[in-house]
């Protein structure tokens, strides 16, 4: 199976070196001294990594054959991809490789169906999950504990506890139309003296909804 490991940025340099995005949750493994590499368009490769090092947070890579920087320029935007066992595991129990998610059924936490999750969105901060609901609209679930607390691989689904809204936008609006219908009381209501009662009384009552790391 081939996964996608990391996309080349720009030149860094004159010997060679490039920038990478890194799209795995191993670099060290998939994008070490001495892997080779399949591309996209495939005839920028394969590559076989060189050295690599970390530079003001940036991964660099320098690859055998690639000697000034016109090669390395030459490779920008260049996927790099990687061929791995579909029976491979993370050696983090808690961490999965996107082809082992999508395609899981995802439901809530008492089983109700939400749909198919379809793609996992890599993002700085923390991972989404692209979840196709029955009617054909797609929704991003943050990928986090709190909101993903089970992906069962055995049994293909993916269990979620989503904040109110989420999934259904309905929910939240009539969840905060409800709660400050509650916390104004009747429209046009006054108090017996002919005052709109204690000021700053609005809203005091109102629910806070929920809150929402791999």
């Amino acid at each position: 199976m081939q996964l996608v490991v990391g996309r080349i940025g720009r030149a860094h340099g004159i010997r060679g070196d490039v920038s990478v995005e890194v799209r795995t949750d191993e670099p060290e493994i998939r994008l070490g001294p001495g892997a080779v590499l399949l591309t996209d368009p495939a005839s920028a490769g394969p590559l076989t990594i060189e050295s690599g090092r970390v530079h003001s947070g940036r991964l660099l890579l320098r690859f055998a054959g690639v000697k000034d920087r016109n090669a390395a320029e030459a490779l920008r935007g260049t996927m790099l991809i990687a061929e791995v066992d579909p029976e491979e595991r993370p050696d983090d129990p808690e961490e999965f490789y996107d082809h082992q998610l999508i395609g899981l059924d995802v439901v809530l936490l008492d089983g109700t169906p939400v749909g198919e999750l379809t793609e996992v969105v890599h993002l700085p901060y923390h991972d989404l999950l692209m979840v196709k609901k029955a009617d054909g609209t797609e929704v991003l679930v943050p990928f986090v504990s709190q909101i993903v607390p089970t992906i069962d691989l055995e049994n293909q689904r993916a269990v979620i506890t989503p904040p109110a809204g989420l999934i259904d936008p309905d929910l939240a609006e009539v969840a905060g139309t409800s709660a400050a219908e509650d916390a104004d009381g009747p429209e046009g209501a006054e108090a017996p003296d002919g005052s709109e009662g204690p000021a700053g009384a609005e809203g005091a009552d109102r629910a806070e909804g929920p809150e929402a790391s791999q």
